[in-house]
């Protein structure tokens, strides 16, 4: 990548975290006695996840200096328009009373920036269609600090556990790394006073309900595991005009692969068309690829008037590793979709090794305790982190300056720690600077190191 990268309008750092302090300052909240906005609160948390701070504790520290205003405070201000960052104790009790559905504009406007300028395109798989990945994870664990949202697990040997979890929906694609949030997380609670947690399928139909609203016209795939694979959520989904591709695996869906088989075996007339049909080839790295599907079967007994179709796959390598997989899904199957359907279908672990890997491993500490709160405060920082991650994917996807600066570093956590050491040592003017001493090193224009006298 030369020294001729520039920066896109919209879909690079300035661009977006324009957009955000925006969005934010759209939150009906004004300003306090203290002087200190919501907007400055939020854009402070949203600064955190994207320098990935480890803790609230030393972005304070970095933020606000000891005595004098620190130059870290100038960094704050002319990089993500700060104008006052507040305190850890003082964001944590902003931000708790904020309720999470006001974040759900920042996520849109994201997602508007990036479908105009064409990263969607990027996504599109099976004719034009979006995958949508959707699963669940935890961000928040305790014996002890608990709120009333929280929801409790009772361990073995009769203690309490406490802990958050939320669902996640992303954008992926079968050759991209790279994935897009489209919605903020949806909380996984259990409502205070309530007497039993929330479930994943009821989170779920709230996500999808809302991402349909939002985007009533996208064109969508969802791809889940075999959790997903029941008859409520089948209907849901159909219901929310979505397509799928959902994980059926044989112990949990023991009369479909009985039908099946059954199907398979029964005698047919002569010229008549396969119930089921099979198909084989071999790649060009030696990997054997064979197919057995059906269409038009019922999801289960007790179903049976819910027709989908069924795509049984088994992998085999040249070192004698086998793999076998299943779905079930709404588009009809034949030799010449099986393999696009089959790719689809193992997309969705990209929500797993791209994402919350990815956040958990790779410095966003999406496990670590930013601040509990008594009310939102867990849920809100997890949807500000989530939101510095779909920025920081929509730079990877379409920023040149972003990805020569990544290439140069080698390893996603050695440019985090290089990004977080240039933004506390150096004065810096623009994101422009910031990012081409990243990326091209001190050759380039060199911002103006700090006065630590």
């Amino acid at each position: 990548m030369g020294r001729e990268a520039r920066f896109r309008k919209d879909l690079s750092m300035p661009g977006m975290v324009a957009e955000m302090r925006r969005c934010f300052g759209r939150i009906g909240d004004g300003v306090s006695s203290r002087g200190l906005s919501l907007s400055d609160c939020l854009m402070s948390g949203l600064a955190i996840f994207a320098l990935k701070y480890p803790s609230l504790l030393r972005f304070d520290r970095d933020a606000r200096g000891l005595g004098e205003p620190s130059a870290r405070e100038e960094n704050l201000r002319g990089l993500f328009g700060i104008g006052r960052a507040p305190s850890d104790s003082r964001m944590r009790e902003r931000l708790d009373v904020l309720e999470p559905d006001e974040l759900r504009r920042p996520f849109k406007r994201l997602f508007a920036l990036a479908q105009r300028g064409g990263v969607l395109r990027v996504y599109e798989w099976l004719g034009g269609r979006h995958l949508l990945s959707v699963d669940g994870t935890g961000h928040f664990s305790s014996p002890t600090v608990h709120c009333g949202n929280c929801c409790v697990k009772r361990r073995r040997d009769g203690s309490l556990e406490y802990h958050h979890q939320s669902l996640c929906a992303v954008l992926v694609h079968p050759e991209h790394r790279q994935v897009l949030p489209v919605v903020p997380p949806e909380p996984i609670l259990k409502t205070d006073g309530a007497r039993k947690n929330d479930c994943e399928r009821n989170a779920s139909k709230r996500l999808l309900t809302a991402l349909r609203r939002e985007h009533p016209h996208l064109p969508l795939v969802v791809v889940e595991d075999g959790l997903a694979s029941n008859g409520p959520h089948v209907r849901l989904l159909k219901e929310l005009d979505m397509g799928f591709v959902l994980g059926a695996k044989p112990g949990d869906h023991k009369a479909l692969f009985a039908w099946v088989a059954e199907l398979e075996s029964a005698p047919r007339s002569p010229g008549a068309k396969p119930g089921v049909e099979r198909w084989e080839t071999v790649d060009a790295d030696g990997v054997e690829h064979r197919f057995r599907w059906s269409n038009g079967a019922p999801l289960n007994d007790s179903h049976p008037d819910l027709e989908v179709n069924f795509l049984e796959y088994w992998e085999r390598r040249p070192n004698g590793k086998e793999r076998h997989f299943s779905w079930v899904t709404d588009l009809r199957i034949d030799r010449w979709n099986a393999m696009e359907l089959m790719r689809a279908g193992r997309a969705r672990w990209r929500i797993e090794n791209e994402t919350f890997n990815t956040l958990k491993n790779q410095g966003y500490e999406f496990e670590h305790n930013f601040g509990h709160g008594k009310k939102n405060l867990a849920t809100v920082f997890a949807c500000l982190m989530m939101l510095a991650f779909g920025m920081d994917q929509l730079q990877a996807t379409c920023c040149p300056l972003f990805r020569a600066a990544l290439e140069r570093k080698r390893r996603p956590t050695y440019f985090w720690e290089d990004f977080r050491s240039l933004f506390t040592t150096f004065l810096l003017p623009d994101w422009d600077t910031f990012y081409r001493a990243l990326a091209f090193g001190h050759e380039a224009p060199v911002p103006v190191p700090l006065d630590t006298s």
